[in-house]
C-alpha cells in the first residue's frame, strides 16, 4: 500500500479534488484579506485608509520614518497615486506612452500635395538644418493635407507628428493685434490716437507731444520704441515682472515715431496692456475666451498643458559641423505677450482659416469687417520692400502687424516667429482664401521656411 492512502485511512479522511480546490480558494480569500493589511500596518477592510481613487496609500517616509498623514507620501509634491478621470489618456504599452496610439487630431493625406512638397521638405531640413517641422495646408474653411518630418526630440529619437507642439514666437503678434483690434470696434480708440492718453501710471518718455506714438505705429513697427526681450531660463527663480511694472521702466522711445520701421517687441508688450486695460481682463484671459476659445485654438497656450509638454518638440540650436545639434533652454521674456506661446501647425492653421475668411470661424465673426479690411490694408507706401531677411518682393510692407504684398495681382500676407530654438511661419492667399502654417524646431530657418510656403501655396 502506498503511503498516502495509509495515511488517508489512518486519517478517515477522503479528499477528493473538488475539496483540494475548495481549501485553494478559502486560503486565497483569507491571503488576500490579511496579507495587505499586515503590510500597511493597519487593521483589515474595516480599518483601511487612503483607498479612495487618487489617494496615496499609507507608507512610510524616507529612512523608515512615519510618512505624515496616513494616506500621504512624504514626497516633494503631495498627490495622489493616479488619476480619477481618464479623458486625454493615450492607450500604450506599460512602460512608456505611445504617441501614436491617440492623436487629438487626425493626420489628413493627399497625393497631389505629397508629390508637390514631400521632396521640397526633405530638402529644407537638410538644408536648413530644421530637427523636425510640421506644415498644414488650409484652403476655404478646410484643413487639406498636414505632414510631419524629422525630429522632435534627436537624442530618444522621437518622431514629430502633427500635433507636436512648438513655440510660435511672432506669429503670436497677429492675434494679440486682433484682440485689440475688437476693442477697436467697441469705441475704446482710434488708431491715431496718442497710445500715451490711455496709459495710467506710467508714460511713453522721450516722446515729443508734436509727434506722438499712436495706436497706428505701434501696430507696424514704427513707434521708435526699443526691440528688447529680457530672456529669463524657465527654469531660472527669477521670471518676469507684471506688465505694468515692465513697462512703466521699458516705455522710452529711441526715435521719433514714424521715421522708419525697426522691429520692436515692447510695443506689442503694450498692445497686451492696453487690451488688458479696455477689457477689464487680464491678457491671458481675454485671448482665451475672445480669441483661443472661438478658433478652436485647444493646443495654444502662454504655458503648455501636462499633456502639451508630452509633446513638446526639444529646440536645437546647429552646430557649426553639419547633421550636429544642441538643445538650447527655453525660456521666459519680459516681453512674453510679443510671442512666447506654444501651438501646433494644426492650431496655426485653425487661426488662418479664420484669418483668410476675413475674421469669421464657422460662423462667427471676431472683427468687423471695416477692422479687418484696414489690417489687411498697407500702411505706409514709403517702407515698402522685402521683410524681415528677404519675403516677399518690393510690394511687401506692413498692414496692421500682417505683412501685405502683391503677387501676380493676388494679395499675399504672412508673417513668421523665432526664438532661440524655434521658428515658424505663417502664410495665406487672400484672394484664393488658401494658406500654410509651418512649425519647426530649427534655429532661425527662416528663409527656407519662405520658400516652402511659397510652394505650399503655389501647390494649393
Amino acid at each position: 500500500m502506498k503511503r498516502t492512502d495509509a495515511v488517508k485511512k489512518r486519517s478517515g479522511l477522503r479528499l477528493h479534488s473538488s475539496d483540494l480546490v475548495l481549501i485553494g480558494l478559502i486560503f486565497v480569500v483569507i491571503a488576500s484579506v490579511l496579507l495587505p493589511a499586515l503590510f500597511r500596518g493597519g487593521k483589515g477592510p474595516a480599518g483601511r485608509e487612503g483607498s479612495r481613487a487618487g489617494t496615496a496609500p499609507a507608507s512610510l517616509g524616507p529612512n523608515g520614518a512615519a510618512g505624515g498623514r496616513s494616506g500621504e507620501y512624504a514626497d516633494l509634491e503631495q498627490a495622489g497615486d493616479e488619476y480619477d478621470v481618464d479623458e486625454g489618456a493615450i492607450q500604450g504599452p506599460v512602460f512608456f506612452s505611445d504617441p501614436y496610439a491617440q492623436r487629438r487630431f487626425t493626420p489628413v493625406d493627399d497625393p497631389r500635395f505629397a508629390a508637390a512638397l514631400d521632396q521640397e521638405i526633405e530638402r529644407v531640413l537638410r538644408v536648413g538644418r530644421i530637427p523636425s517641422l510640421t506644415i498644414t495646408l488650409v484652403s476655404g474653411d478646410r484643413i487639406v493635407w498636414t505632414r510631419a518630418a524629422g525630429l522632435a526630440n534627436i537624442r530618444v529619437k522621437t518622431a514629430a507628428a502633427c500635433d507636436t507642439v512648438y513655440v510660435i514666437g511672432s506669429t503670436f503678434k497677429t492675434m494679440s493685434t486682433m484682440a485689440l483690434l475688437q476693442q477697436l470696434d467697441k469705441g475704446r480708440f482710434r488708431l491715431d490716437d496718442p497710445v500715451n492718453a490711455y496709459l495710467d501710471g506710467f508714460k511713453i518718455t522721450g516722446e515729443n507731444r508734436r509727434f506722438p506714438v499712436t495706436f497706428r505705429h505701434l501696430l507696424t513697427h514704427t513707434s521708435g520704441l526699443p526691440t528688447e526681450f529680457g530672456r529669463y531660463p524657465v527654469w531660472s527663480t527669477d521670471g518676469p515682472p507684471s506688465l505694468e511694472e515692465y513697462l512703466g521702466k521699458a516705455l522710452r522711445l529711441e526715435r521719433r515715431p514714424g521715421q522708419r520701421v525697426a522691429y520692436s517687441n515692447i510695443a506689442y508688450t503694450l498692445v497686451a496692456y492696453l487690451v488688458q486695460k479696455f477689457s477689464g481682463l487680464p491678457f491671458r484671459d481675454y485671448m482665451k475666451r475672445y480669441v483661443f476659445d472661438p478658433v478652436e485654438l485647444s493646443d495654444t497656450a502662454f504655458e503648455p498643458r501636462p499633456d502639451m509638454a508630452e509633446r513638446l518638440a526639444i529646440p536645437y540650436m546647429p552646430v557649426r559641423r553639419r547633421g550636429v545639434f544642441r538643445p538650447v533652454d527655453w525660456a521666459r521674456a519680459d516681453v512674453w505677450p510679443a510671442g512666447v506661446v506654444y501651438g501646433t501647425s494644426i492650431d496655426l492653421a485653425r487661426w488662418m482659416i479664420c484669418v483668410l475668411n476675413r475674421g469669421v470661424y464657422k460662423g462667427r465673426r471676431l472683427l468687423s469687417e471695416a477692422a479687418f479690411a484696414e489690417m489687411m490694408k498697407k500702411q505706409f507706401e514709403r517702407f515698402s520692400g522685402p521683410i524681415n531677411g528677404g519675403w516677399l518682393n518690393e510690394t511687401s510692407g506692413y498692414g496692421l502687424t500682417w505683412w501685405v504684398s502683391k503677387k501676380d495681382g493676388e494679395t499675399i500676407i504672412a508673417h513668421s516667429g523665432s526664438i532661440s530654438g524655434y521658428t515658424a511661419f505663417i502664410a495665406g492667399n487672400l484672394d484664393r482664401r488658401t494658406g500654410v502654417a509651418i512649425v519647426t524646431n530649427g534655429n532661425k530657418a527662416h528663409r527656407h521656411l519662405y520658400e516652402l510656403a511659397l510652394k505650399a501655396l503655389a501647390a494649393l
